[in-house]
């Protein structure tokens, strides 16, 4: 009789180790399948630009409109004038206009709030990172006619030799009317 009870345990037992390594290794698989899908859907990090990468960029003259909005995560009428943006990336594909985001968040952001953010709001291929800590006086005299860093949203057009500045939100008609103009515009290049 203990034979048969010793026989039993020992098949039962035998089982349920077979059991919970075939688990193991379902669970395994699954977890497999998880994170290559997690890896296959990574996003490419946020590029942070050094000041001289930004002066170069907002200098460029040719024949492409180049849109460049300052933001911030934080700032109220930045987010609510996003979307306009996003409605001319779309409606704009394939002609010579490049929007850019520039997020002045703190860089203790960077790899949280800005990436999460630029995700909800579908931006990131369209987002660069600018540490404003670094930005100084020479940085708005070099670049800009009228913005001094006081305030954001700002926007900041370049066509050529045509520029047009924007410092608050802007409505979704502005935005359209000041791009159709620069748009229409002869650039003179040098």
């Amino acid at each position: 009789m203990k034979k048969i009870i010793l026989s039993a345990f020992l098949a039962t037992a035998l089982f349920n180790c077979k059991k919970q390594v075939e688990n193991n290794e379902e669970k395994k698989s699954v977890e497999d399948s998880v994170t290559t899908s997690k890896t296959e859907n990574a996003k490419t990090p946020l590029k942070a630009l050094s000041i001289q990468e930004m002066n170069n960029y907002l200098q460029k003259k040719n024949d492409t409109l180049y849109v460049t909005n300052f933001f911030a995560t934080w700032c109220g009428p930045c987010v609510h004038e996003i979307p306009f943006f996003k409605n001319k990336i779309q409606e704009l594909k394939g002609k010579p206009v490049k929007i850019t985001f520039v997020s002045l968040d703190s860089k203790s952001e960077w790899n949280t709030k800005v990436p999460q953010f630029t995700d909800e709001m579908e931006i990131r291929n369209n987002t660069v990172l600018l540490d404003g800590e670094l930005i100084d006086q020479k940085f708005f005299s070099d670049n800009f006619k009228e913005w001094t860093g006081s305030a954001i949203p700002f926007t900041f057009m370049r066509k050529g030799d045509k520029t047009d500045e924007t410092l608050g939100m802007m409505s979704e008609q502005d935005l359209n009317e000041k791009i159709e103009k620069l748009l229409n515009s002869k650039s003179e290049k040098k």
